[in-house]
């Protein structure tokens, strides 16, 4: 580890109070001259950092930037994950399912500032703008027969909403499958993509994603999710996205480290808003009005057709606007 991250973590881990460039250079074990310059760099990356005379320097407590320090100062000690934070990628899947297929091992975690080519659903992207939004991909090696991959989904979901609530107190809700709403916005989105043997049915790898808008986009959002997207926090103040990104992590592990008991059922269903409510399914070129009774302990929808008949929906893409 540089200087420079090294500088970086002494901050994070004093975010609340100022520390002299005489006692940072005994810590780091370098010249208080590479401390400044080190400071200068953090700087030119973006890093808000106040000086004051006689008392030393300190990470600005508006500074909202991602890193593996500012993540790490939130999670557990002996925490399984090895993360790194992009300023740019195409995506933080295809980035990570990138290293899993070159034996990254589990745990792995790509952070970006900004995505250029953010996964949604099939067919669908993720718009991820720079400095809003916090978007992360693990590598994952899981046990679990791939026809149970939904409950990878299903289990961030439960996180991303606990997290959110966590940080933030807003009421966190889960439209199916892959979805997390604050006040009838959505503000994330999972995906889970995977690598699967065909012989025993079991994933080899598997790479579990979400974006979350954490604050309203400098721009705006683009004309076609407008009326649907939202953020997490009203205003673009306020240092949150690190401290959002370690409470996904630690509540998705402590789940993920028993997905299959799906010990998340009853939380998942409980935040579901779509039970009850009528509703379009997209399914293909299909559409069909239907009614969201139930949810089927392997997370499948059942939904009661105009002619009363059920369906189960392993997956699909389902619509409150009937119109």
């Amino acid at each position: 580890m540089g200087t420079k991250e090294q500088l970086l973590r002494l901050l994070e881990e004093n975010r609340e109070r100022y520390v002299s460039g005489a006692a940072m250079a005994q810590a780091i074990g370098v010249s208080r001259n590479a401390v400044w310059k080190a400071v200068e760099a953090l700087r030119a990356e973006g890093y808000a950092i106040d000086a004051v005379t006689n008392k030393g320097y300190a990470l600005s407590q508006e500074n909202d930037l991602l890193s593996p320090q500012g993540i790490e100062r939130f999670l557990p000690p002996g925490h399984p994950f090895a993360i790194s934070v992009r300023k740019r990628v195409d995506s933080t899947n295809s980035e990570a399912r990138r290293r899993a297929a070159e034996g990254a091992p589990e745990g792995t975690v790509i952070v970006a500032e900004e995505q250029t080519a953010g996964k949604g659903r099939p067919g669908k992207t993720f718009f991820s703008p720079a400095s809003s939004g916090l978007y992360l991909s693990i590598v994952l090696r899981p046990t679990l027969a791939a026809d149970r991959g939904q409950f990878l989904t299903c289990a961030a979901a439960v996180a991303g909403a606990q997290a959110i609530e966590q940080v933030t107190g807003k009421e966190a809700l889960i439209k199916w499958v892959n979805d997390i709403y604050c006040d009838e916005r959505k503000v994330a989105g999972i995906l889970t993509e995977g690598m699967v043997d065909m012989e025993s049915g079991r994933f080899e790898h598997a790479v579990l994603g979400i974006g979350v808008n954490v604050k309203p986009p400098a721009d705006g959002f683009p004309r076609d999710i407008a009326d649907v997207a939202g953020a997490v926090l009203d205003d673009r103040t306020g240092a949150v996205r690190c401290e959002l990104a370690a409470a996904i992590l630690a509540r998705f592990w402590n789940l993920y480290r028993h997905v299959a008991d799906a010990s998340f059922y009853d939380e998942y269903r409980r935040r579901c808003f779509l039970l009850g409510q009528p509703l379009v399914v997209r399914q293909g070129p299909s559409r069909v009005r239907a009614r969201a009774v139930d949810l089927t302990p392997d997370f499948k929808l059942v939904v009661e057709l105009p002619d009363k008949t059920r369906r189960e929906l392993p997956y699909g893409e389902v619509s409150t606007r009937l119109t």
